[in-house]
Parts: structure tokens; C-alpha cells; sequence
């Protein structure tokens, strides 16, 4: 799609094909379907206890999420890991709406990339979605010596039958975006993904779309320079991700790549849901924009900036300047609304982006952040808040942390947020984080007008954990939702 274009529409349906079909596979035959599904009840989520000073292993949680169950906005049920110091992070799915066609696929399998130790483990979901059971454990030197890779982050499931990985870099913590490839039915390494010798110098989270014969990877940094925190040390020196990294889908091979500014950071990326549409977003951390990302004329990819936070000018911080710090960005089904988080100015945004090329702020709330009044850093300038907000508080428990992890209902109404980041990015910016746990949060969602605002009788507090406070981090539903799901 050549600049200047808008999203591409999707038809109307009568029906529900979901309804319709019957003996069909995995998660629905359309975005829109998916609108239809049912709401969510439980969400697992990955909690971490990596630099908390707590030995213990991190765990999957089950959360109820139904307002009308008894156990409304609590952890049903904990499955520790068997080792400590993993780190999980994010997690994907065994298969997708990708398989839709395939009556003989059935998601029943979360996989969880441990994304310090390189283990990756798969969890049966299938079995009793509300208490998950460890499946299979790949151990790191399976990872090391099959894929010469590590740090492993984003899961998608394949339509071919396969679970592919992005990783961050190598097992010395250099730089190398690969991708692992995982046999969907055994979970053994297949090998690597890739093809050729050229590779980008870093990794972090991927998209891809048949349809146009693509998969586009994003970039955060250095390995072994994140895993201390983060130091203003490193900046222009190349450790920190500035290109969208564009693949040919049917070569698995490294074609181009789209610089987005030095010291960027991009990390997630996520196209239109419509598979015919060959545009999407990605959200830079350091930066703090929003690009836009699309297919030419000529048949190359380009991105454009459409969204930028302004720094805030400081004192009694880091740098004298402060990023919004975008951690998380989604679409909505209807590729009607982007959300993204910043995690450092404290706020969760909603953009209508009817058009793409010039989205439109329409739903802005405040749910911690580093700026709030009678904190430790004062804001001298800032050119789009009259005062500081007030500190963010909900059934009387005063919030750590900031906004980072998002994810929204399949009709679109909810929006969920957790507040960890990186175990070692939470102990540098927000110790508090590390004291108290995180929390997860629920906003409601007008799909009409556009606005956010905070569920106030929703609050899950992972400060009160059986083993101590711990950091939760992604969110995922037993039946897929808008950052898990590719329709091709």
C-alpha cells in the first residue's frame, strides 16, 4: 500500500462463520469472527520473581476474569516453573486462527520462551483451562546448539504446523535476530527459520503476513547491555535497535531493512488485522513514536513517523529530559483503534485510525507513571499537561509502576494492563515495583466515540502472592486475541 492510503476495509458479515462451520480448526475464519466470540473468563499471565531477591520460580497465573464468578479479580491458580531465574516474558500458542481451515488442529498448548535462561516451556491448557499443567520443557542448550541462539521473546503459530520464536541474539548475549522453529505437535526444535548468512545485528518481536509474502522484525538492543538496566551510557553507540528488519515469507530470507531513527528501540510491531491490508504500526521505546509501516508502490516497505509523545523536561530523574517510553501498542479487530502504553509518563492512549496515516487521540487515562505530583521528579516543561497528574489509586492500594502490557476483549469493550516490564528495568525505574509486585488493571472501552476509563471494582494484586510480591507481565485468553492471532 503506497503512502497516503487508508486502511483497507474488511466486508460485513451476515453470520458468524465460527457458527457456521462447525468442523473447522482453531479460532475464527475472520478478524470480524473474532469480534464475536465470547468474552473472556480466565487470562493467563506470566509472573516473574528474577530480581525481586526472592528465590523462587516464576509462574503461570489463571486469573478470573468473569464478573460473575465468586473468585472475580483473583489468581485461581499458580504453575511454577521448575527452575529459577528464567524470566518468562511472553507467550504464543501451539496454533491460531492461522490453522482455522485445519479440523485437526486444536489450540491446547501456551508456549512460554524464558527469555534470560533460553528455556522454552510448553504448557497443557486443553486439558482444564483453569489449571494449566506443564507440557514439555526444551532446554537452553537444545536452543544453543541446535539454533545458535538465545534470549527468546515472541511466540506465533505457523499455518504450516509450526511454532516460530524471535530471539534477541546469540547464547554470548551479542546481537543476532533469528528465529527458532518448533514442530507444533512434538515441540522439538526444528532448527532455524532463517535462510542465508545475512541477518539483522538484533531481534525482539515479529509480524508476518503470506498475503504479501512478508514478515517484518523489530529490534530492542544488545542482550548482555539490557540485562543490567538501562544506561544513557550506551546510547549512540549501536547497542540499542534503530530498523524494522523485512524478510521474503516464501525464502526466509533477510531483504531490507527501514531505519526508524538511531536509539529508537522498536519493539512491538503489529500489522492490520485484515490480511489483505499491507500496512501496520510498530511503537519505539526510547523514542517515542508511532510509525507506520506500509508497502510501496514499487514493492519495498517504508515506514513514516504519525504519532510522536514529547519528552517531558525534568528534574530529580535519570536524564534531564523523560520519554514517554512506549512499551506495549495493539489493534482492535476492526482495525478501528490503536492503544498503546507509555510506561514511564504513566498513560494508556487510544488513537482512531481511520485513517492511518493520521491518527486521532481519542481516549487518554492516567494509571501511574513516573510523573505523578508529590513524587520524586518534577516537570519543568511539558508540552501537553497543564499540571502533573495525581497519583493513581484503586481500593485504596496507591499503584507502582506504570502502564506496560496490554490487551483488549475480542469485542473490543475491555481493555486489560499490567505494570512490569523487564525485571531488570522495574528495579532501576520503579523499585517500589519490586517491593509491592505489580498490579493488573481493567479499563472500559467506548467503541463508539472513542475514551478510556478506569474499572474501578477491578484490581489484581500480584503484591499478595503466596511466595511474596511478584511481576506479572503479558496477558493471554484460552481463545486467542488481537496480539496472538494472524488471519492469512
Amino acid at each position: 500500500m503506497q503512502a497516503g492510503s487508508s486502511l483497507c476495509t474488511i466486508p460485513q458479515r451476515m453470520g458468524s462463520s465460527q457458527e457456521k462451520c462447525g468442523g473447522c480448526g482453531p479460532g475464527f475464519a475472520s478478524p470480524l469472527d473474532a469480534m464475536k466470540g465470547p468474552r473472556e473468563e480466565i487470562i493467563y499471565v506470566p509472573c516473574i520473581y528474577r530480581n525481586t531477591g526472592r528465590n523462587k520460580p516464576d509462574f503461570l497465573a489463571t486469573v478470573d476474569v468473569d464478573p460473575k464468578s465468586p473468585h472475580y479479580c483473583q489468581v485461581i491458580h499458580r504453575l511454577p516453573m521448575p527452575n529459577v531465574g528464567d524470566e518468562l516474558h511472553h507467550s504464543g500458542w501451539n496454533t491460531c486462527s492461522s490453522c482455522f481451515g485445519d479440523a485437526s488442529k486444536k489450540r491446547n498448548r501456551l508456549v512460554l520462551p524464558s527469555l534470560i535462561s533460553a528455556r522454552i516451556y510448553v504448557v497443557d491448557v486443553g486439558t482444564d483451562p483453569r489449571a494449566p499443567r506443564l507440557f514439555k520443557v526444551i532446554n537452553p542448550e537444545d536452543v544453543f546448539w541446535k539454533c545458535d541462539l538465545g534470549f527468546p521473546h515472541t511466540s506465533h503459530c505457523l499455518g504450516s504446523g509450526e511454532v516460530m520464536i524471535s530471539t534477541l541474539g546469540d547464547p554470548a548475549g551479542s546481537g543476532k535476530g533469528g528465529f527458532i522453529l518448533l514442530d507444533a505437535e512434538t515441540f522439538e526444535i526444528k532448527g532455524t527459520w532463517e535462510k542465508g548468512d545475512k541477518v539483522p545485528p538484533m531481534g525482539y518481536d515479529f509480524w508476518y503476513q503470506p498475503r504479501h509474502n512478508v514478515l517484518i522484525s523489530t529490534e530492542w538492543g544488545i542482550p548482555r547491555c539490557l540485562g543490567y538496566g538501562f544506561d544513557p551510557k550506551d546510547l549512540k553507540k549501536g547497542r540499542y535497535g534503530s530498523h524494522l528488519n523485512v524478510w521474503d515469507w516464501t525464502t526466509h530470507t533477510y531483504i531490507q531493512a527501514i531505519d526508524v531513527g538511531e536509539d529508537s528501540a522498536p519493539l512491538e510491531i503489529r500489522f492490520l488485522h485484515n490480511p489483505d491490508a499491507a500496512e501496520g504500526f510498530v511503537g519505539c521505546t526510547i523514542s517515542s513514536a508511532i510509525h507506520r509501516f506500509y508497502k510501496t508502490q514499487q514493492g519495498d516497505w517504508a515506514a513514516e513517523k504519525v504519532i510522536q509523545v514529547p519528552s517531558k523536561k525534568v528534574e530529580g530523574w535519570l536524564l534531564p529530559e523523560m520519554p514517554g517510553f512506549i512499551t506495549d501498542i495493539l489493534i482492535s479487530l476492526d482495525d478501528r483503534f490503536l492503544y498503546f502504553s507509555n510506561w514511564l509518563h504513566g498513560d494508556i492512549r487510544q488513537y482512531d485510525i481511520s485513517n492511518t496515516r493520521k491518527p486521532k487521540l481519542v481516549g487518554q487515562v492516567f494509571v501511574g507513571g513516573s510523573i505523578s505530583k508529590g513524587g520524586p521528579v518534577t516537570v519543568c516543561r511539558d508540552e501537553e499537561l497543564q499540571s502533573q497528574p495525581e497519583p493513581f489509586s484503586i481500593k485504596g492500594k496507591r499503584v507502582p509502576g506504570g502502564p506496560q502490557m496490554i490487551q483488549l476483549s475480542l469485542d473490543g469493550k475491555r481493555l486489560y494492563v499490567t505494570t512490569s516490564l523487564y525485571s531488570a528495568w522495574d528495579r532501576q525505574f520503579y523499585p517500589d515495583l519490586i517491593r509491592e509486585g505489580s498490579v493488573m488493571l481493567q479499563l472500559d472501552v467506548d467503541t463508539e466515540r472513542g475514551g478510556l476509563t478506569v474499572n474501578e471494582c477491578f484490581l489484581v494484586d500480584f503484591g499478595k502472592e503466596p511466595d511474596g510480591p511478584c511481576l506479572a507481565h503479558e496477558m493471554r485468553y484460552p481463545g486467542g486475541d488481537c496480539t496472538s492471532d494472524i488471519w492469512v
